[in-house]
This record gives structure tokens, C-alpha cells and sequence, in this order.
């Protein structure tokens, strides 16, 4: 019996094992199958996985999580290669696991190599330096200077690289890129996102160098002049243009030449933001397509006016010579910043391609450019310049490859009127197949979307590219010869009317969505779900939307915020039972008061604690209670650094189930569930609390080792010294604090 059961007990094992090994073999022939019919697309993957890669190295905390990636990506790509045996798909994943490896070792490798020295605290000192750039901000009345440290008589070693605001009319004479000044400033260390899921400027400022930032005060004295270069030719262009239009319209205009936007008007800025317009006054792809575009036309009309010339047949290889010339010229002119680089590496392929007698817009000239740019700059794949741009250029060229819209929107045999109507279609169909693209983009950076952008954009973009541009670019050549009033004039009503369209899209209600921060994860599965749509060819393309759909499900059901409390203490926005979001301090600047409003998903000003409904406030603390899931919150803050009685002060703190202080509380000073003061703000960074799910996000994450969170730790151990100090000397003052108001 035991004998027969053992050989059966074999056979059915041996089946299994049969069966096991004809469905891998299946499903590696569809596997096979499908990379076959994609085997145009596979190279697409590449620039994909090195971005990943770079990606891995800023969401990963340490250099244990790096290494592990490498180890893990090269043991992949390995067992890829052992494993192959014939076909695309070994292949493929070996290409891309080291795509992953390449773009995590460069992005690393990139952070050591741009290391400098960072203030580790506020400090004010006579430095002297050369001038790097030169950005006139006349709507601020200011003037920013980036320079190079060479002397400074503050303690330590000095930061290689300073940028500091001046005001406009301190600046002398003279004061242009290549020069050296001497200056005296109020210098900060680069500041760190104050609450979860804010602009980090120090880790944008690590990676540019910047190792403070800060107010310069008068007298700038000027130690060698500045010879002529592309700095003075931009800062006189744009003085040039700006006397010639006035206000907003005269910074956009230099903004579209030479990359200048300071003298716009911070409100015409915010309409132009919350219109979907803001592209518009950075120089980017379009501004280059326009300047190459307009130069190719004007070389081939101007040449073929030549009939020797006509009949050569070269005049197309000219004129891409010549919007070659135009494109590296405008991005000289306009600063050179790296989306201004991105876009004219981006128009040189698109002119080689013409050269060549290929297709000229593809998702290869999208990937090629993507590779260069992540080479080069891998840090820019989490910015939102990157982000936008390529991720607009890929949606309308995937979109317009589709075989089914080529066919709608493709040349016909039709009247003239019908052919206009096919074009405002597809034109209008692009707009909202770009706004739905971009938003996710827009609200994990920005924390709100658009809605008629879209419509906005289809007037604003030809206006931009087809009236403003070019009538400007006349105005400026006809000036050499004190003939471009004109023009002038037609630019200025061309620039009046796109911030009409941009201040009532603006205004119209419902313009702007405001929504909390987007969980990394559900952004990264949308962005995911989006390259698999638009990199593939085949119906399992449309696979990727089961991703998008389960990121914009997690972020709209991720719950609001109760509670932000700033990294420094001082600033803290409580929600409201009615869902309005009041803030403690009733002097607070419009940068905190957006930066707050915007972190609790609110399109407004939020309102005064003191004011609110359930709140009751003195000189010195406030007392909230918020009402949630069957339960009351209460919350304790400090709204100055003066003692108060302690006793009174701890008794308080007991019954409340959030303390929240700028600065460091006596021991038995907690709360019954959550203690903020200056000690703990000091290792996480801004908090974010949800009291529904008991969630509570800060900036600095446990164990985060990335070099300008190490820099950030001793600029917070420093800073608490200061408060401590600070506090000491304030108790020593005569009736420092106040009788606390009993709840």
C-alpha cells in the first residue's frame, strides 16, 4: 500500500511541476508577445528608470536604503542576464535595473560633489564677494544679488555661495554680474519646508550651492567694476523694455526676453497663477519654439528672394542653422537656467531631426531630452519645472500619435470653415488633456488645481506666441533706429488683454481647487499610471489607469488636516467644526498666511484665532476646542515667549490633549496626547495632525540622512540655544507675564 501510494505521490508532483512550468513558459510568450509588438517603445523605459532611480535617492532616508537599492537593482539585472535565454524581456529588465542603479549613484554622487559650507545660524557680517547675477525685483522695490564669498568677518568658515536682497535704491552704479562688492547683511541659513509637504528651499539652495540667504543694508560699496557681459546686456534689455511698457505688461514683456519677471505685480502674478498662465512668464519650450520659429520663417522668406538661392534646394538646412543660432543665443540671453537649457537641447534635436528627414516631434526626442537633462541635472527629476514640462510635451505628442486622432484631426478635403472648426477642436481637446495631465503635478507641488485653464490657455498661448512675441522682437529691432513706438503699442494692448483673460479667470468662481498635501505614494502611482498610458502602444496601455484611479481615489479621500504647526512654533492653523481654518497669531506676514492656508487645502485668507468660534485667547496663550468623531479636542498654545505662572501654566497643559509652544516647556508641561514646543519642533520640523485618524506628519523624518537635513540639525540645535537664551532674558524682566485665563 505504502509502496503504490509513493509512486502516485510522485506522478502528481511531477504533473504539477509539468503544469507549473507550461504556464511560466506562457506567460513568458505573452510577455515576449507583447514587448515584440512594443519593440519601438522599449527605449522609452530608459530615461524612465533613471529618473526612478534619481527619484529613490530623495524618498529613501539613508545610505543603508541607497546601497541596499544598488545592491538590489545590480542582483536584478544580473539574475536578468543568467536567466536570459533569448527574447526581449531579460534584456529589458537588465537595461533598467541599471538605469535604476546609474540614476541613483549619479544623483548621489551629484549631492557630494555640490556640497558647500551652510550657515548654521542668523548672524550679521561684513562679507565681500563677485557677483554672480543680478535679478531686478522693481514690483518689490527690491534687488537680489547672488555673489561669491571671498572675505566675511562673521565666525566660522564662510558659505561659498550668498544671495541677498537689497533695496533698490541702495544699489550704486555699476553693480552687474562680474563685479566685486563689499556689503553688510542680515544672513540666514537656507530654510527648511516649515510644515510637511512645503517648498524645501534647503534642499534646492544645497544643490545650487546657496549656503545662505538674507538682507544686505546700505551702503554696497563697489570694489571692481563689472566688465560687459551677457548679465549687463540682459539687465539693460530689460531696463529698455520696461521704460517702454509700464507696469505688468512691461515685466512680461522682459520676462519673454530676457527671463526677468521682477517688475510683474504680485497680484497679476497670482491671477496668472491661478488662471493657468504662470508658464507664460518663464522661459521654456514654448518662448523657444516661438524665437526658433520666427527666425526660421524670417530666413527662408528673406533668402528666397534670391532666386539663385531658392533653386539650391539648401535654404531649409540654412534656416535651421539659423534657429539653431536663435535658440542657443535666447537661452544665453535669458540666464541659462536649466528648464531654458532643457528647452533648447529639446529644440536642437527637433532641428536635427528636420535636417535629417525625420519626424521631428516624438517620444524619442522626449526621452532623449529627458536623458540629457537627468545626465546632467538628476536632482531637477522632483522639481516641478521638470515634472510639467515633460510631462505636457509627452501628453500632446502620445496624444496626437493615436491613430484614432491623427484621423480626426489630420489634414481632409474639407471647406476652409470646417477646417478651422477641426483645429479649435483639437486645440481645445489638447488644453484639457494637458490640464488633467498637469494636475496631479500641480497639486502634490502646489496643493490646488485649475479649472479653466484650459479654455484660458487656448486664447493666451497664440496670443503669446503669434502677437506679443513677435510685436515685441519688432519693436526692439525697429528701436535701433528710434522707430518702434508702434509696435510697442500693439504689444502693450496684446499684453493688456492676456491680463484681462488671466484676472477673470482668476476671479471666476471655482477658478482654483485647493486640496491638502497628496500622499507621495498616490502621486507616484498616478505618475506610474501615466507613463504606461502614454509609453505604450498596444490596449494593455490602458492598464495604467487602474493606478491613476487609485491615486486620485487616495487623495481625495486622504483627510484634511486639523492642525499645522510651523517648524519654529511661533505659527500654528487649527480647523474649525465649520471647516475654516483660523490661525493664532493676529499679526502674521502673507507668507505664513498662505503657506498655512495652503497646507490646510483652503483657497482664502483664513481667518484669526482670537475671533473664532470655540477659542479663547490672551496676550500670551490660547485656548481652542474642536469638536470630532464623538469626542472634543483641546488645544494649548504660547502666542509669546514671556513666562506666565507656571503652576497655572501646568494645569492647564494636563487638561489639554495638544500643547503646542515656540519655545521649551517645563517638564510636567504635557499634553495628554501630543507636546510641541521648542525641544521637539527642534527634531521634527513642522507637524501636520489629523485628530480623525490620530495621524501625525512632520517634515523631518526619523533617521533622514540626506546632507541638507544633517545641515538643518545644526541649524536647529543653534537656533534652540538662541531661544533659551532668549527666554532666560525675558523672565528676568519685570511683570513678564500675564495672569492665565482660567477655560
Amino acid at each position: 500500500m505504502a509502496s503504490s501510494a509513493a509512486p502516485a505521490s510522485s506522478k502528481a508532483s511531477s504533473a504539477l511541476q509539468i503544469r507549473a512550468a507550461q504556464g511560466i513558459a506562457l506567460i513568458q510568450d505573452a510577455i515576449e508577445h507583447r514587448l515584440e509588438a512594443e519593440r519601438d517603445q522599449l527605449v522609452l523605459w530608459v530615461p524612465v528608470a533613471l529618473g526612478t532611480g534619481a527619484a529613490a535617492w530623495f524618498v529613501l532616508p539613508d545610505p543603508r536604503s541607497w546601497v541596499a537599492v544598488l545592491l538590489l537593482a545590480l542582483a536584478v539585472a544580473a539574475a536578468a542576464l543568467a536567466g536570459a535565454r533569448g527574447g526581449r524581456a531579460a534584456v529589458l529588465a537588465a537595461v533598467l535595473a541599471l538605469a535604476v542603479v546609474m540614476g541613483l549613484a549619479l544623483t548621489w554622487a551629484r549631492a557630494e560633489r555640490v556640497a558647500a559650507p551652510v550657515l548654521t545660524r542668523p548672524v550679521i557680517a561684513w562679507l565681500s564677494g563677485r557677483v554672480e547675477q543680478v535679478e531686478p525685483l522693481p514690483a518689490r522695490q527690491l534687488t537680489r544679488v547672488t555673489l561669491t564669498v571671498a572675505e566675511w568677518d562673521g565666525e566660522g568658515p564662510p558659505p561659498t555661495r550668498v544671495r541677498v536682497n537689497l533695496d533698490a535704491q541702495a544699489v550704486p552704479g555699476g553693480l552687474a554680474r562680474g563685479a566685486a562688492i563689499r556689503v553688510r547683511a542680515r544672513l540666514m541659513p537656507p530654510a527648511p519646508p516649515a510644515v510637511p509637504g512645503a517648498y524645501d528651499f534647503a534642499r534646492v539652495a544645497w544643490f545650487s550651492g546657496l549656503g545662505a540667504t538674507g538682507r544686505g543694508f546700505a551702503p554696497v560699496t563697489i570694489l571692481t567694476p563689472a566688465s560687459t557681459d551677457a548679465g549687463d546686456i540682459r539687465a539693460a534689455l530689460t531696463r529698455h523694455i520696461e521704460a517702454r511698457l509700464a507696469g505688468s505688461a512691461g515685466g512680461i514683456a522682459a520676462a519673454l526676453a530676457t527671463g526677468d519677471s521682477g517688475a510683474i505685480d504680485e497680484r497679476d502674478a497670482e491671477a496668472m497663477r491661478r488662471a493657468g498662465l504662470a508658464h507664460l512668464l518663464s522661459v521654456s519650450g514654448l518662448h523657444i519654439t516661438a524665437a526658433v520659429g520666427l527666425v526660421m520663417w524670417l530666413t527662408l522668406r528673406l533668402l528666397a528672394l534670391s532666386p539663385r538661392l531658392a533653386l539650391t534646394g539648401r535654404l531649409p538646412l540654412v534656416a535651421a542653422a539659423a534657429g539653431a543660432v536663435a535658440a542657443i543665443g535666447y537661452t544665453w540671453l535669458t540666464g541659462s537656467q536649466v528648464p531654458t537649457i532643457r528647452s533648447c537641447v529639446a529644440a536642437l534635436m527637433v532641428l536635427v531631426a528636420l535636417v535629417l528627414g525625420r519626424e521631428a516631434l516624438t517620444l524619442r526626442l522626449v526621452a532623449a531630452g529627458a536623458l540629457v537633462v537627468l545626465l546632467f541635472w538628476p536632482e531637477s527629476v522632483i522639481g516641478p519645472s521638470f515634472q510639467l514640462s515633460f510631462a505636457a510635451v509627452t501628453a500632446i505628442i502620445a496624444f496626437h500619435e493615436h491613430p484614432r486622432v491623427r484621423a480626426w484631426f489630420g489634414e481632409h478635403e474639407e471647406p476652409r470653415w470646417r477646417g478651422l472648426l477641426r483645429a479649435a477642436a483639437s486645440l481645445l481637446l489638447t488644453g484639457l488633456l494637458v490640464e488633467l495631465t498637469l494636475m496631479p503635478i500641480a497639486v502634490y507641488h502646489f496643493h490646488q488645481a485649475g479649472l479653466y485653464g484650459a479654455i484660458a490657455n487656448i486664447v493666451a498661448i497664440p496670443l503669446t506666441t503669434f502677437v506679443v512675441m513677435p510685436a515685441e522682437a519688432v519693436a526692439l529691432l525697429l528701436d535701433l533706429v528710434g522707430a518702434g513706438a508702434p509696435a510697442w503699442w500693439v504689444a502693450d494692448r496684446a499684453l493688456a488683454f492676456l491680463l484681462w483673460i488671466a484676472r477673470t479667470v482668476a476671479a471666476a468662481p471655482g477658478a482654483v481647487t485647493a486640496l491638502p498635501v497628496m500622499p507621495t505614494a498616490a502621486f507616484g502611482a498616478m505618475v506610474a499610471g501615466g507613463l504606461w498610458v502614454a509609453i505604450w502602444r498596444t490596449r494593455w496601455r490602458y492598464f495604467g489607469l487602474l493606478p491613476v484611479a487609485i491615486g486620485a481615489v487616495w487623495t481625495i479621500a486622504t483627510p484634511v488636516p486639523d492642525l499645522i504647526v510651523t517648524g519654529d512654533g511661533r505659527h500654528l492653523a487649527l480647523r474649525g467644526d465649520d471647516g475654516g481654518v483660523s490661525i493664532l497669531r493676529d499679526r502674521t506676514g502673507d507668507y505664513v498666511r498662505d503657506l498655512l492656508a495652503e497646507a490646510g487645502g483652503l483657497d482664502g485668507m483664513p481667518t484669526l484665532l482670537s475671533e473664532a468660534h470655540g477659542a479663547r485667547c490672551n496676550r500670551d496663550l490660547c485656548w481652542m476646542e474642536r469638536h470630532g468623531d464623538g469626542r472634543v479636542w483641546r488645544v494649548l498654545a504660547t502666542r509669546s515667549l514671556y513666562l506666565v505662572p507656571a503652576n497655572e501654566l501646568i494645569a492647564l497643559c494636563r487638561r489639554a490633549d495638544v500643547v503646542v509652544s515656540e519655545r521649551q516647556l517645563p517638564r510636567p508641561c504635557r499634553g495628554r496626547w501630543l507636546t510641541l514646543d521648542r525641544a521637539t519642533l527642534g527634531r521634527t520640523g513642522g507637524v501636520r495632525v489629523t485628530f480623525a485618524t490620530g495621524r501625525v506628519a512632520t517634515v523631518r523624518a526619523a533617521g533622514d540622512r540626506h546632507p541638507w537635513v544633517i545641515a538643518g540639525q545644526h541649524q536647529a540645535r543653534e537656533a534652540a540655544k538662541g531661544a533659551s537664551m532668549l527666554a532666560r532674558w525675558l523672565s528676568m524682566l519685570p511683570d513678564a507675564g500675564s495672569k492665565v485665563t482660567q477655560p
